[in-house]
């Protein structure tokens, strides 16, 4: 059967690459810029380098000892050529070293906004035409023979960039405030999760309590991925990855009961302390709490809620151990698993349960915070791709049509 296409708009053209406008063009990347790799010098040779890095940026006496022609002063775009970096784009300032790892241009066959250019360059999905052999690579070859939706119009060009870039600066300063948040979150868990800064009305001593003396605690199963009649039920089932999610409200998994009691999975009630027993990987010792009632893994261990503490004050706590809670391990040098008896014999420190409650409640705030600027940030991100799709290719003008001031041909 046909499919029938979309009628292309007065004004634009239907090309390889697209519908674009009618005074855009479908250029090859050969034919904006001819790209070379950068020196032969391995950037593994420059001390404090990461070796995946295809720009190391100096400053100041950092270039000494390189020849001026050895390095790129000028903004300069820059295609990771190998590795994990390979087919990225990046925009440096320099003074830069391009190493054996990049890809730049070194012959510009026209005038174009560079910011533009390394915009178009990024959409231009690299990493879905970099060689697929056992080394990833994107050659001078794949590069020049990629084509993409061109405007000659330096003016469009600079208004693209601007807009994105605007875009750009709004999601480095949620960066920078959400990182801040974070610092000032983990200086509050210090303060107030040890007892050195106490809050208002609240005084007393603090005792030292294993988990095991308070609560208990369990682990969970996984029903036979054999039997079918074990799956797709109406039982929420949580495996360890889902610990990421930190404050549990649902998980992908679903198990019949059948599945329930013939396994050694277990209901548990909403509000356990839940912690990743297994692994080399970040699971092992990642700390969440369940929101609703569900089951788990054999790789998370559960700690149940009762009326002497709160629970909110129990995960934070042990939340903010995330690095002790690795060390204790049954296996030799904390390589090997957590396990229920590691669990119960924790310490954690324990103020009144009002002021325990007192606590959580500022630490939940703060979290609350975090995930509402990372959420604004998120769909920050998503709006800047909504705008490179209409803005690179020309779906949305922010220059009129054949606007010929700034219109430069090569």
């Amino acid at each position: 059967m046909d499919v029938k296409q979309s009628p292309v708009p007065d004004g634009y053209k239907q090309t390889d690459v697209g519908v674009i406008p009618e005074d855009w063009e479908v250029v090859h990347i050969g034919s904006i810029a001819s790209f070379s790799s950068g020196s032969g010098i391995s950037v593994a040779s420059l001390q404090g380098e990461s070796s995946d890095n295809p720009v190391p940026v100096f400053g100041g006496n950092g270039v000494a000892g390189f020849t001026n022609r050895s390095i790129l002063r000028e903004p300069t775009v820059v295609v990771g050529r190998v590795g994990q970096k390979c087919g990225e784009i990046y925009l440096t300032f320099g003074p830069a070293w391009i190493t054996d790892n990049a890809l730049y241009p070194r012959v510009k066959h026209c005038k174009y906004d560079i910011h533009f250019f390394a915009l178009a360059l990024n959409s231009a999905g690299l990493n879905d035409v970099k060689n697929r052999n056992d080394l990833p690579l994107v050659t001078q070859t794949i590069l020049h023979s990629v084509q993409i939706p061109w405007t000659r119009n330096v003016e469009e060009q600079t208004a693209i960039a601007t807009a994105l870039s605007d875009v750009d600066s709004l999601l480095d300063a949620l960066d920078r405030l959400i990182a801040k948040k974070r610092d000032l979150k983990q200086a509050a868990m210090q303060q107030l999760l040890t007892g050195q800064k106490r809050l208002p009305g609240f005084g007393g001593e603090w005792e030292v309590k294993r988990i095991g003396t308070f609560t208990d605690c369990t682990a969970g199963g996984t029903p036979s991925t054999l039997v079918p009649s074990y799956w797709g039920g109406s039982i929420p089932w949580m495996n360890s990855g889902e610990l990421n999610l930190k404050l549990v409200e649902d998980v992908d998994g679903r198990v019949t009961e059948k599945g329930l009691n013939n396994s050694s999975t277990k209901m548990i009630p909403r509000k356990c302390v839940l912690i990743g027993l297994a692994g080399q990987g970040k699971t092992r010792g990642t700390v969440a709490m369940n929101l609703t009632e569900l089951c788990t893994n054999q790789s998370i261990a559960a700690i149940f809620p009762n009326s002497s503490f709160a629970p909110e004050y129990l995960y934070h706590n042990l939340d903010a151990r995330y690095d002790e809670l690795r060390e204790l391990s049954s296996g030799d040098g904390g390589r090997g698993g957590l396990n229920l008896t590691i669990i119960k014999a924790i310490e954690v420190a324990f103020p009144p349960l009002s002021e325990q409650t007192a606590i959580a409640a500022i630490l939940s705030d703060m979290d609350a915070e975090l995930s509402a600027l990372e959420q604004r940030r998120d769909k920050t991100r998503a709006i800047k791709q909504g705008m490179m799709q209409e803005l690179l290719t020309g779906k949305t003008r922010l220059v009129p049509p054949n606007h010929s001031e700034g219109s430069a041909h090569g």
